[in-house]
């Protein structure tokens, strides 16, 4: 056991028999792997979600991601309990105890995710660096040479042992608190314009809006030419948003990290209670801070307003109501005669589904630090706000690097140590940094590949891939949080199985919720992938109940 590590176990047992807030603080000094999850999570997903929840439901929305974290930390915990309580990978114990086809697929979805999903945060950073921070002169390869160094040598750093481990903690600690400060300082910016009544109101659970579009919809939808289709249309959206949040908080390739992190900080058994307390400081206070001030700034800025649109925003929209397509689908003319018919129709609707269809529209990083500007003025709404998103970019960059080198270790390294064993210095030739390099340079291909119908081809199959398996990740450890095989004596008895069980459950049935909502419907290249991803999933559940209750019954 390193020094380290036994320094860790000391502070444990100091606190052992101390109260709740003793040990917080305690346990707040040692944290470690959680600050890793909430690097990866703090990234453009998150971005993009908390931006459209607060384009689309205002405050109303705020309770959601906090509530999926909280879904998240339930299994991530779980999944703590399983590797520090029995020491092994997850990969070897999952083949052995349940079944290799859970394992393997398991690998492959976080490595699918590692190498697409470095694309779009490559895009944000550069982004963030020519749009919010500085100019278009700055050149894009340049910016790109430049994240793909860091996350090399960040990563070079994670695998060296002593002040090199340390230095790497700390840069991501810094990295989280960065981001954090920058959307705070953003919210602190706009003050007293702020409705805080109704922003604290948003953080208490409210499911009418399963039922009931927003209350600035309503007079809009009541002056359409279709209130019912409007009203059916937004709550579809409403409830996408909300489910999708819930089956997104936590991705795939979070499942995997945690444990590996873990066991390269030679936790055991005594440090479960400091996990639980490390993911809350590490993974759930940034990311609900974060998270909080995009939704409170997007909704503040856009919810309800078409300020700062293009002309023609919300046209695809319009083009599915159904005065419209009627109209159309009548109409006998050739394509242009049709397209100036179309746009009469369109310019002949009710001035409040032109509105309506404009609210609905996405709107990106860059349009939210214009909004801002003359609340924060130019310096607050551009730069730091552009720090923020830069921050969350490269921090996500170096995590999916970092994932990616630890599931091609598994999957080519037969699980041999990347570092050097008589130095301990990484070794550069090997399966961990092969792995790093690989998703990175998958990042730095994004001017080719993320763009138009390529993110299409390429988001698509890794979404449906990550969300079909991200429930069965979820599964996987629920069995084994049950197993007596697996676990022996150290499996929850009791009320606390009770309670660990009820918990997981709750976090299973919102993440497969979520998944099917946001998977299900997709297609790529006309084959409905989303249906097959489900069906996959289905296919995992059988052989993974099976599996379980012949080899526990073998036990």
């Amino acid at each position: 056991m390193s020094d380290q590590s036994q320094r860790e176990l000391q502070v444990i047992e100091s606190v052992a028999d101390k109260g709740g807030i003793t040990k917080f603080f305690a346990y707040a000094k040692i944290s470690g792997p959680g600050w890793l999850q909430g690097a990866i999570t703090l990234g453009g997903g998150s971005l993009a979600g908390a931006l459209y929840l607060g384009v689309l439901s205002g405050y109303g929305f705020l309770w959601v991601q906090p509530l999926a974290m909280i879904c998240g930390i339930i299994m991530l915990s779980a999944i703590a309990y399983v590797t520090l309580s029995t020491g092994q990978k997850p990969l070897q114990a999952i083949n052995t105890h349940l079944h290799p086809l859970l394992g393997w697929s398991w690998v492959i979805a976080t490595i699918m995710a590692n190498i697409v999903w470095t694309m779009p945060q490559f895009a944000l950073g550069t982004a963030a660096i020519q749009q919010n921070l500085f100019s278009d002169s700055i050149n894009q390869w340049l910016i790109i040479a430049v994240f793909f160094a860091i996350g090399l040598y960040v990563n070079y750093l994670y695998q060296s042992e002593g002040s090199g481990a340390k230095l790497f903690d700390r840069i991501i600690k810094v990295m989280v608190a960065i981001i954090v400060l920058s959307f705070f300082a953003v919210v602190v910016s706009l003050g007293s314009t702020l409705p805080w009544g109704k922003i604290f109101a948003g953080y208490i659970p409210d499911f009418s809006l399963l039922s009931s579009p927003a209350d600035s919809y309503k007079p809009l939808i009541a002056a359409s030419s279709n209130p019912g289709w409007w009203e059916e249309l937004l709550l579809s959206k409403q409830k996408d948003v909300l489910f999708t949040a819930f089956g997104t908080a936590v991705g795939i390739n979070m499942t995997f990290l945690l444990p590996y992190t873990l066991l390269k900080k030679k936790w055991g058994p005594k440090h479960r209670s400091l996990t639980i307390t490390d993911l809350s400081i590490g993974l759930f206070v940034p990311f609900f801070i974060a998270t909080s001030c995009v939704v409170i700034a997007a909704a503040s800025s856009f919810h309800g307003s078409t300020e700062g649109l293009p002309k023609g925003a919300g046209t695809k929209t319009l083009l599915n109501v159904p005065a419209i397509v009627e109209s159309v689908s009548a109409f006998k003319g050739g394509d242009d005669a049709k397209k100036a018919f179309t746009e009469t129709s369109i310019a002949a609707l009710p001035e409040a589904d032109r509105q309506l269809a404009a609210m609905m529209e996405k709107r990106d990083t860059k349009s939210l630090a214009v909004t801002l500007a003359p609340f924060t003025g130019r310096v607050v709404a551009q730069k730091i706000f552009g720090i923020g998103v830069l921050g969350m970019a490269v921090s996500t960059i170096i995590i999916l690097m970092l994932i990616n080198g630890l599931a091609f270790q598994e999957l080519f390294g037969r699980g041999k140590s990347s570092s050097n064993e008589t130095t301990g210095k990484p070794k550069l030739m090997s399966p961990y940094f092969l792995g790093c390099a690989v998703s990175g340079l998958a990042g730095c291909m994004f001017p080719f590949l993320w763009k138009g119908d390529s993110l299409a081809a390429l988001a698509v199959p890794t979404s449906v891939i990550g969300g079909a398996l991200l429930p069965i990740a979820y599964f996987t450890f629920f069995l084994m949080m049950n197993s007596k095989k697996i676990l022996g004596d150290k499996r929850p008895e009791g009320v606390s199985r009770i309670i660990w069980n009820v918990l997981m459950i709750f976090a299973t049935s919102m993440a497969t919720i979520g998944s099917f909502t946001a998977v299900s419907h997709k297609r790529a290249f006309d084959i409905p992938v989303g249906e097959i991803g489900m069906w996959f999933l289905v296919l995992l559940f059988v052989v993974g109940t099976v599996s379980f209750f012949i080899k526990e019954q073998k036990a």
